[in-house]
């Protein structure tokens, strides 16, 4: 059975804090309703059936390969630069989370993806096999509707078929939920007594902790900022 393609852009681009060690990434392999530059559009509930295979062990999970593997002329080519790490149908389409490789090719896309003033790569591009689809009638805006999809891979590519989503977010350095600035704070010299209380309830309940007088708050903001800053410095350079 022939694999198909059919693009879209990322809608949602989240990259991992600085202290996480991982390269993740969030968007949408596929939006719901929306005719592709090819003239597909792929009908809500497409992807469930495949998806509760996966979930069983029935099936593989796709694959995240570069522009489908290329030309797939050479080994490189047709090796993955990541995986997905979660796959789910929503009322827009199909959302994806994935993680890059630590590899080479790994680290450019994730640069690639993070650049500014705009991302260089924001796509992405499903290749799968059609297992359901019904022809567009006279005066469908389709030529073709696919109804049940299995996946075989989702792309990181260049220039999507379809233009109609567009990023919506990316994460920074300084988002972190609370546990995430936990370590991170421990990373920058504080006890973790210290950084759970700046964490949870600021820089008061420290001060509590140490029977420090209010002169020592000022002393120990400028310490934390500088820490902070210090430190995700040192991050962004090692990324």
């Amino acid at each position: 059975m022939q694999i198909q393609h059919l693009n879209c852009s990322l809608v949602e681009l989240k990259t991992s804090p600085p202290n996480a060690g991982t390269m993740e990434f969030s968007g949408y392999g596929a939006v719901f309703n929306n005719v592709d530059g090819y003239s597909d559009v792929i009908a809500p509930g497409a992807f469930t059936k495949y998806l509760e295979k996966v979930t069983e062990g029935k099936d593989q999970w796709p694959l995240m390969l570069s522009q489908h593997g290329g030309w797939g002329v050479t080994a490189q080519d047709l090796t993955p630069i990541g995986v997905w790490t979660s796959l789910a149908e929503d009322e827009k389409g199909l959302h994806v989370t994935g993680t890059l490789a630590n590899t080479p090719r790994g680290q450019e896309h994730y640069t690639l993806i993070k650049m500014l003033p705009r991302p260089a790569i924001s796509g992405l591009s499903i290749g799968f096999h059609a297992i359901e689809t019904v022809n567009g009638k006279k005066g469908d805006p389709f030529a073709r509707m696919i109804k049940q999809i299995d996946l075989v891979e989702v792309s990181l590519v260049s220039r999507p078929a379809n233009d109609k989503a567009q990023i919506l977010s990316v994460k920074s350095a300084n988002d972190f939920t609370i546990p995430e600035f936990e370590n991170f704070l421990r990373e920058a010299g504080f006890s973790r007594s210290e950084a759970k209380a700046i964490a949870n309830k600021g820089y008061r309940s420290v001060l509590g902790q140490r029977e420090v007088d209010k002169n020592e708050f000022k002393e120990l903001s400028t310490i934390i900022s500088e820490n902070i800053k210090r430190t995700l410095q040192w991050k962004i350079l090692q990324n």
